[in-house]
This record gives C-alpha cells, sequence and structure tokens, in this order.
C-alpha cells in the first residue's frame, strides 16, 4: 500500500473490555487498514495501551492520536518513541498535540501558547539521551496544527502535520502550507448512511463537543462559515462539509477528494457501529474488502 492510499481507523477504545479491544484490532488487520489512531481522553492509558496493541498484532500499525504534550514531559515522550519503535519493529507512530485549554485545565495544567509550548518540546526531546537498544529507524512524529505557524513547525521539525475535523479544501491549503515532502495525516468522521435525517442526527451528536470550540471557529469561519452555522448543533451546509456521508460511492468519493487535495493518509473515525450485515462504515470501506 502506497502512502497515498494509506487508510487509517481512530476510535475511542476506553471503554472497550479486554477481549473486545483485542477483537477490534484483529478485525482492522483482517479488513487490510494501515493503521490504528489511539486519542487520549480520560481512560485507558495512552502509551500502555499502545504497547499492550502492538504485542496483539502483526501488521497493524499503532499511533497515538493525540498524546497531549502537557500529560508527559519531554524525556519521557521521547523515551516513548524509542521504545515502542523498537519493540514493534517498526509499527508505532507518535502522534503529539497540545489538547485544548478545557481539557487541560481539568487536568491541573496552566495553558501556554501553542506555538512556543510546542516548539520547547520538541526542543527538549531531541535533546534527551535515552539509554536504550536504537530502533531500526525512529517512529514517525507527527504534530497536530491547523494553523500556519504550527504546520510550519510541522514541516521544519517533525516527519508530518495532523488535521482533525477538517474537509478537502483545508487539506489543500494545508498542503500548499507544508510543501509536498512533509507527510500530511487528515482525521475525517466518515458515516455509511444514506438517509440525511438520520446522516445528519447522527453527526450533530457526535459533533456536540467539538462544536463549542472556539478553535474549530477560527477555521471553519476561514472557509466561509459563520457564528450562525455554529448555533443549533451545526447547520445542515457545515455538518455535510465536516462529515462524509451516503453509500459506499459517497464516501470513497470523499476520500478521493482528501487524497486529490494532498493528503499522505486518510484517518477514518466511523460514526456507526460494525453491523452484522456487513454495511457498517469500516466494512463498507476495508481495504482489503
Amino acid at each position: 500500500m502506497s502512502d497515498t492510499e494509506a487508510i487509517g481507523v481512530i476510535i475511542a477504545t476506553e471503554a472497550m473490555p479486554r477481549a473486545a479491544l483485542s477483537e477490534c484490532v484483529s478485525r482492522l488487520e483482517l479488513q487490510g487498514y494501515e493503521s490504528l489512531w489511539l486519542p487520549e481522553l480520560f481512560g485507558r492509558e495512552l502509551v500502555a495501551t499502545a504497547g499492550f496493541l502492538l504485542a496483539q498484532t502483526e501488521r497493524l500499525r499503532i499511533a497515538t492520536g493525540i498524546a497531549n504534550i502537557y500529560v508527559r514531559d519531554a524525556h519521557s515522550m521521547a523515551q516513548t518513541r524509542r521504545t515502542l519503535a523498537e519493540l514493534s519493529g517498526g509499527r508505532f507512530i507518535l502522534g503529539l498535540g497540545v489538547s485544548n485549554p478545557g481539557l487541560n485545565a481539568t487536568r491541573g495544567h496552566e495553558w501556554q501558547q501553542p506555538l512556543p509550548k510546542m516548539r520547547g518540546y520538541l526542543d527538549a526531546m531531541a535533546a534527551a539521551e535515552i539509554d536504550s537498544p536504537a530502533p531500526a529507524q525512529p517512529a514517525p512524529l507527527y504534530i497536530a496544527a491547523h494553523g500556519p505557524k504550527l504546520q510550519k513547525l510541522g514541516a521544519d521539525r517533525a516527519d508530518g502535520v495532523i488535521t482533525y475535523l477538517m474537509p478537502p479544501e483545508h487539506t489543500a491549503s494545508s498542503r500548499d502550507r507544508i510543501g509536498p515532502d512533509t507527510e500530511l495525516t487528515v482525521v475525517s468522521p466518515f458515516l455509511a448512511e444514506s438517509d440525511p435525517v438520520v446522516a445528519r442526527r447522527q453527526a450533530r451528536k457526535a459533533l456536540k463537543y467539538y462544536i463549542t470550540l472556539d478553535y474549530y471557529h477560527r477555521e471553519w469561519t476561514k472557509l466561509g462559515f459563520s457564528e450562525a452555522d455554529f448555533a443549533n448543533g451545526g447547520s445542515d451546509r457545515l455538518i455535510d462539509m465536516l462529515v462524509g456521508w451516503g453509500d459506499e460511492s459517497a464516501l470513497r468519493e470523499r476520500l478521493t477528494a482528501y487524497r486529490a487535495a494532498g493528503a499522505s493518509r486518510v484517518v477514518i473515525m466511523p460514526w456507526d457501529t460494525a453491523r452484522a450485515d456487513g454495511t457498517d462504515t469500516l466494512s463498507v470501506l476495508a481495504p482489503a474488502g
């Protein structure tokens, strides 16, 4: 699978019992997905979960999507990067981000401006001396970034940039900013549902938290939206921009649009659950059929 065809999945696995978690990653491997991305919320510890899943799989890459740089000091993160790259045989991906003021305040952290915070963190990671066996290759390092300054930092200091809840138009702008050589991972919601009423209702439910965050508003406003689009769970136009919904043809057109806009990897955020008839999002889009 080439970089331009890579399809990953992001799932909040924290509520899954151990057996269900193992079954989930086995299914993703069978379906041919390239990577599983783990968000950091308030459930299972992220690094421990990544290590467990790397031990449970043979081909699937496991990624942090994203590891919050407020949670672990830079030396610890450098150790994580090196250790999991070595022990997994190169299947670990380290995605970093600053999260947001609200979540960090809940953890007791004082919010800092994202650009200097991330720059200083990367400096400290680079300076860390780790006394352990070196992996054959370092784990790829990506940073979550939507705006031009953080994206430039990602292009200069990391292997790639991650965007989240942004449409193909934003992907094209991101590619222009970071240039042709930096990897661009796009995380986007997909929903195998052709009924617009059902699809938009499910999307609004899933977007309920994100639709309140001002830094998403700033990016979406640049794409032609206004405060009116953010009210009442989001306008239909906003929902349809953020979420790929419809039949298999519509979902694959969405994937193609991201690739055409410059995405190196599309990470599917499935906003439904597995169905016995095989019509759930991950079954419909499975690279292995």
